[in-house]
């Protein structure tokens, strides 16, 4: 396939100025110079996007996210390196970028429309179907300075993808607004991939980075981590979060306290977590004649950890997820173990499952432990795998309890209509 975005080892220098001299005095006495500190935003950057992927850039705050997302989109200009963009682009950067807000939404229309590359009459054929979409019929003829935030987004979006770019880049604007127009922006993304086009999405939400994500590039401190399919670059993102100290009842727990080892000390792999998950292993009936749980039938997922110093309390999360890593249940434990004090040493959490509604399928484990104000200590991304084979006819993800009722006509009762044909 062709390459639509092409970065060839891109850096990007900012000076960071601590002080500066606003008076001629104190220009005059150090000659015109102000002291600033090089900041290297992104440093030697490079990735291939192939046209009609779905590609996101995943990072923690300050990364460089969006200094990269404005290269490709030439608003900045690399220090050195260079992006090459094939196609028609179009970029939703940052909320209501490139609105006059003195002029009305109508006027902005045009004005963002002519700079994506759309002609006055193109805009004039598509002005109703950006409107309608932004749902703005009321406000339109009124100054975008008295829109609310999610008036801004609407209208930048709606102008944005009606310009059918070969290439949209799309930065944190997807959860802004209410979760019927976030349903609207995702129905949209979802029809550009079916027509091939190329989409590069920023955003902190792994799960939104799973569900439309083929390819995620990680970047930290300014470096490229890896890309990689999104469910592997997730799982290293999480890990650089955990190791810097940022990350942040269908199932019933079970929660065994940690039991010292004797004299044998804990070793623990980062000073920074103080819980550390060990392993996670499935425990079901006939485990030992077969590799696989029939649907209804009752499954646990046991978690070791070990804990490096005395905590207060803490909680657990298990995921379960599909091959192709969509999310099918989240849910974190609650009531007395979050609150159960957990001294050194090594214990185990399991999590019940009475009754496994889950149809045919391989579906994997994710389970995360936090502290008690929502400190991610540690992940285990995959912990473990489990298969399902349903016996009856249902198909699907999830076997539902259905019952039916069926009313039979009475011998004799026909329709007015049908007795009276002839």
């Amino acid at each position: 396939m062709s390459v639509a975005i092409d970065i060839q080892g891109v850096s990007k220098r900012f000076r960071l100025y601590h002080q500066k001299y606003t008076s001629l005095k104190e220009r005059v006495v150090h000659g015109g110079h102000v002291p600033f500190e090089e900041f290297w935003a992104l440093d030697d950057v490079s990735a291939e996007i192939t046209a009609g992927q779905t590609v996101g850039i995943l990072g923690r705050n300050g990364s460089g996210k969006s200094t990269l997302l404005k290269c490709i989109a030439g608003i900045l200009q690399p220090t050195s390196g260079q992006v090459v963009v094939r196609g028609h682009l179009a970029a939703m950067l940052e909320l209501g970028a490139g609105f006059q807000p003195e002029l009305s939404g109508r006027d902005n229309i045009y004005l963002n429309g002519s700079l994506l590359g759309l002609s006055t009459k193109e805009i004039d054929r598509r002005f109703d179907e950006i409107v309608a979409f932004a749902e703005l019929e009321k406000f339109i003829d009124n100054q975008v300075k008295y829109y609310s935030s999610g008036m801004y987004v609407r209208l930048g979006f709606s102008v944005a993808v009606s310009v059918e770019p070969d290439v949209l880049l799309v930065d944190e604007v997807l959860a802004v607004g209410d979760e019927r127009f976030q349903q609207k922006c995702m129905d949209r993304i979802q029809q550009f991939q079916k027509d091939g086009r190329t989409i590069v999405v920023v955003s902190h939400s792994p799960d939104l980075m799973r569900d439309i994500c083929d390819t995620v590039l990680v970047i930290d401190r300014g470096q490229k981590v890896l890309m990689a399919p999104a469910g592997e670059a997730i799982r290293v993102f999480r890990e650089r979060l955990i190791e810097s100290g940022f990350a942040a009842p269908p199932a019933a727990i079970d929660l065994l306290p940690p039991a010292v080892d004797g004299d044998a000390p804990v070793e623990i792999a980062s000073a920074r977590r103080q819980v550390k998950l060990l392993a996670a292993t499935t425990a079901y009936e006939r485990q030992d004649e077969r590799n696989y749980i029939e649907t209804g039938e009752p499954i646990d997922v046991r978690v070791d950890f070990e804990v490096a110093s005395p905590i207060s309390g803490v909680q657990f999360k298990i995921t379960l997820l599909t091959e192709r890593d969509a999310i099918v249940f989240s849910s974190t434990s609650s009531g007395a173990v979050e609150g159960m004090p957990l001294d050194a040493g090594r214990g185990s959490a399991t999590f019940a499952f009475d009754s496994m509604v889950l149809l045919d399928g391989r579906f994997s484990v994710t389970v995360e432990v936090r502290d008690a104000g929502g400190v991610v200590l540690d992940i285990l991304d995959p912990g473990c795998t489990f298969e399902v084979m349903n016996p009856g006819r249902a198909v699907g993800i999830v076997g539902l309890p259905l019952r039916v009722e069926v009313t039979p006509p009475v011998a004799g009762a026909l329709p007015e209509a049908a007795g009276s044909a002839h």
